[in-house]
């Protein structure tokens, strides 16, 4: 981790030496629903200090994030998960070659309604929920209500990182709800007592009720020293070096006290 800190401010401090003035212009931002809140902060107080330039924001997904930045229809890609090797060999074909930059870190909370009276679980257990194995909350010590599974949909980073860290690589079940967004998973369990998904810590809110993994809470604190165990860096992607306001926006990003701020209003935890 402190190695990963080294890297983040040495590519920080590279920025800053290379960054030009800024043109006139618009900048394009798709991709994760992850990075959205944090985008729409920093993008909001970005062009508030740079009025002469408009940038364009969208969610939809880290894959069409990712698509987007090899397609050349935007500048940045969020995205809460690294490039796939499949999709750096499909930009190289096209002569396109993505930049990552971290520009915060997350940790994948699995929620319940806040009328449920579990309070922690395991990686196991979710993995056999995921897989359909268990299929009422009694069996793990809850109440006995059949759990409704709400899952976020396969072009999405964060399901690529539950796939990853909980499924181990084991398919969701077919009886899962697929969503398109943090918030429309949240928005589910909490109308639903029956139900439990998994949303990036800027999600968390009163409508909802965490739970502790393997006796960890979901913290700041606990996702920064890494010990929460579905935790993960989020990242943007450029084409190539970035330059002119796509550069000036990255720097912005990571910078402590400019992007940064926003990454903490937006709940998830900053870089430093």
């Amino acid at each position: 981790m402190k190695k990963l800190f080294g890297t983040i401010a040495s590519v920080a401090a590279v920025l800053t030496l290379c960054a030009a003035t800024a043109t006139a212009g618009n900048l394009v931002i798709k991709g994760s629903t992850t990075v959205l809140p944090i985008s729409q902060i920093a993008v909001e107080d970005y062009m508030k200090a740079h009025p002469d330039v408009n940038i364009s924001l969208s969610g939809g997904g880290s894959s069409n994030g990712i698509k987007a930045i090899i397609d050349g229809s935007t500048d940045i890609a969020n995205a809460s998960r690294f490039i796939k090797d499949k999709e750096v060999a499909m930009a190289q074909e096209k002569g396109v070659y993505p930049v990552p930059f971290a520009v915060a870190y997350d940790s994948i909370i699995p929620i319940v309604h806040p009328s449920n009276t579990l309070t922690a679980i395991t990686l196991a257990q979710l993995k056999d929920i995921y897989m359909g194995k268990i299929t009422n909350f009694k069996e793990i010590g809850g109440p006995d209500l059949k759990i409704v599974i709400c899952s976020r949909d396969t072009s999405s980073g964060t399901y690529e990182t539950w796939e990853g860290k909980v499924m181990k690589k084991e398919r969701v079940t077919p009886a899962a709800q697929m969503m398109a967004s943090n918030g429309a998973v949240a928005q589910a369990v909490s109308s639903n007592k029956n139900a439990m998904g998994y949303i990036g810590i800027g999600y968390l809110n009163d409508t909802v009720k965490p739970l502790k993994v393997d006796g960890v809470e979901g913290t700041k604190e606990s996702t920064l020293n890494g010990t929460f165990p579905i935790s993960r860096p989020l990242f943007m992607f450029t084409n190539g070096w970035p330059k002119g306001d796509t550069l000036n926006f990255v720097n912005y990003m990571l910078h402590p006290d400019k992007g940064q701020k926003a990454v903490e209003k937006a709940g998830y935890v900053p870089l430093y």
